[in-house]
């Protein structure tokens, strides 16, 4: 429109943020016209040039007013900063966003119709003054409302990270994290035996709980050797951790005391680490979907809250289950490791029907008996090279092996 006219002129967006300041501050030269999308908190004065006080100073327009009555204070103070002189005007019409929604166009443009004002028609009361103002509070009160909620479902993440990092960093911190190894050993052993002797149609599950023992520990448990089933579920639990504990001792003393303590740092730092990534992934989606609870008349933030609380008490458990599975799987030294596996009697158990095969076992009670070595279970070795399908057969025949000797094999 500008252009049509031939009035020189000056836009400042972001295309021209490098000459802002320049721009901003030649805006108040005589006859300068500048066009900008939001002058507000720029930061540069305007400073009038000559003559421009004696003309009234500067006079900003604008073509709507915004959400915000703290922004259209800042545009109205464009025009007197540090004193000078200046005048504004605000125009809006009844098809803006902020009138349309917020405040009662339909029923203002009845009223004008019904006195008889045209189309483009300018309108100035102190009515529409309010109306505006008006608006402007509901779409403020609205915000408000919006940030509120955005917040309380941003406490809930707050209330788990608090509680993993303060985990963490107790880890990274503490000059003995066996100590908080053997605090998830106490913690976890007892829940996992509560919940596979929970009674139910067929009773407690002590092959489900000696399976779990087994796979997760190296104590190579029997169903005879444990003896689940004259105990109650508190001296099962004292039990499993006496033996889990004697067990870790003897694999850590053919460690250094230090690498141990890395090590033990590693194994919990690890858990925490990826599956804090996962959970966060799990509840991003849930937040973006548990708004849909609405419909079907819930809360989102109380859907939000109870499903957030039981997934992060499946995180917790999930850490520590991990740091079980890896507490017997990693080594600090793997010479020192092979030494100490090397030394132990070599025994293979194969009973008829898949049996279990008998690891590091040989502590009862939590005193050694010399009886009772411990045991593990390492593969049978072959003396000669092996030979594959395709390879030469040995015999010398010329022929390859699947077709020679390996045919009998």
């Amino acid at each position: 429109m500008l252009k049509r006219e031939k009035i020189p002129h000056t836009v400042l967006n972001a295309k021209f943020h490098m000459q802002e300041a320049e721009i901003v501050a030649r805006a108040g030269q005589p006859g300068a016209v500048t066009i900008s999308t939001n002058m507000a908190g720029r930061g540069t004065d305007i400073k009038l040039g000559p003559g421009v006080v004696e003309s009234g100073g500067l006079y900003v327009i604008g073509t709507e007013r915004h959400e915000s009555r703290r922004i259209d204070r800042q545009l109205r103070g464009r025009c007197s900063r540090q004193g000078d002189p200046g005048l504004s005007r605000f125009y809006v019409s009844f098809e803006d966003d902020l009138m349309r929604n917020f405040g009662a166009a339909d029923r203002m443009t009845k009223i004008m119709e019904r006195f008889g004002m045209k189309e483009g028609e300018e309108l100035e009361h102190p009515w529409l003054n309010k109306s505006v103002e008006t608006a402007q509070r509901r779409v403020e009160q609205r915000n408000y409302m919006i940030r509120r909620r955005t917040l309380e479902f941003d406490d809930v993440m707050n209330m788990q990270r608090e509680v993993v990092y303060g985990l963490r960093n107790e880890t990274i911190e503490s000059a003995e994290p066996r100590k908080i190894v053997y605090e998830i050993i106490e913690e976890t052993i007892p829940a996992k035996v509560e919940s596979f002797m929970e009674a139910d149609e067929t009773g407690p599950n002590y092959a489900g709980l000696l399976n779990w023992v087994n796979s997760t520990f190296p104590l190579g448990l029997t169903a005879e050797k444990a003896g689940f089933a004259g105990k109650t579920p508190d001296q099962i639990a004292a039990w499993i951790i006496e033996k889990v504990k004697t067990s870790y001792e003897l694999k850590t003393k053919h460690e250094e005391r230090e690498s141990v303590r890395s090590l033990e740092r590693y194994i919990i730092l690890n858990a925490i680490d990826r599956l804090w990534q996962e959970h966060l992934y799990a509840m991003d989606s849930l937040r973006e979907g548990v708004h849909l609870r609405a419909y079907g008349q819930k809360d989102p933030l109380i859907e939000y809250k109870n499903e957030g609380y039981e997934m992060f008490v499946e995180l917790m458990a999930s850490i520590k289950n991990e740091v079980l599975h890896n507490l017997f799987r990693s080594t600090s030294n793997l010479q020192a490791f092979e030494h100490f596996m090397a030394s132990l009697p070599q025994n293979l158990l194969h009973q008829e029907g898949g049996g279990e095969s008998s690891i590091l076992s040989g502590v009862s009670g939590g005193v050694e008996q010399p009886a009772a070595k411990p045991r593990v279970a390492i593969p049978v070795r072959r003396d000669d090279v092996k030979v594959n399908r395709n390879d030469p057969c040995p015999c010398g025949s010329g022929r390859k092996y699947k077709s020679c000797c390996g045919r009998k094999a």
